[in-house]
């Protein structure tokens, strides 16, 4: 299978004026009504985002209970969330993606690296889980069995640094989205894209002014 022929990845991201991913306030409900108007099939996320997003809102991790082994009941039109987690990290705090109500149900990738007593908690708890790998996630192979297992031809990731490069550097993403923020984070900066190994020629789709200060910009990536 062709690049061509894989799902459509959106990448998706709030970032600074300097192109910061952390150490300001992102305006999370202006981040996820743009991600909702993309309406995908599925949200691309990796376990380091999953953490950090779980230690940010500083929520105590509830306990797993029986219907928390159980996939849910849900609309069949919400998106799935695929997360990626070779090394088993989410152990013990997958329960509270698939609680969110506003996701289908958690596939899992991992690799053949992943430790078997992860793959079985995965098992217990009746989660889909993909070896696509070896040592770490094969992400054509794995946006191949996304789109044939599942139907998934739209993703969209909101996801960290490290995948967001990884994707690009790969040239899997088609569109490229950013809320920008009314602000410069400076020499603190986490810069979004300092980890592209090459120039990516960009197309603008589109600009908005939000709220009077944010603006938000797509641009499609030129092949």
């Amino acid at each position: 299978m062709s690049k061509d022929t894989l799902p459509k990845i959106i990448l998706h991201n709030s970032i600074s004026i300097d192109g910061s991913l952390t150490n300001f306030e992102p305006h999370m409900g202006l981040h996820y009504q743009i991600a909702a108007n993309y309406k995908p099939d599925a949200h691309l996320i990796g376990s380091n985002t999953i953490k950090t997003g779980i230690e940010l809102f500083g929520e105590e991790i509830p306990p797993e209970e029986n219907f928390d082994f159980k996939k849910q009941e849900r609309n069949i039109n919400l998106p799935y969330w695929v997360i990626i987690d070779t090394h088993g990290s989410l152990k013990g705090l997958l329960h509270t993606c698939r609680r969110f109500e506003f996701c289908k149900d958690v596939i899992v990738l991992v690799s053949e690296s992943t430790p078997k007593i992860y793959l079985n908690h995965l098992k217990k708890r009746n989660y889909d889980y993909h070896i696509v790998g070896i040592n770490k996630v094969n992400l054509i192979q794995a946006l191949e069995l996304l789109l044939k297992k599942y139907k998934i031809k739209t993703v969209l990731t909101d996801t960290g640094k490290i995948l967001s490069n990884l994707l690009l550097n790969q040239d899997l993403v088609c569109e490229i989205s950013l809320l920008i923020h009314p602000i410069i984070v400076g020499k603190e900066s986490y810069n979004m894209f300092c980890d592209v190994i090459k120039n990516l020629n960009l197309k603008l789709l589109k600009k908005e002014v939000l709220y009077e200060q944010y603006v938000w910009l797509v641009y499609k990536i030129q092949k």
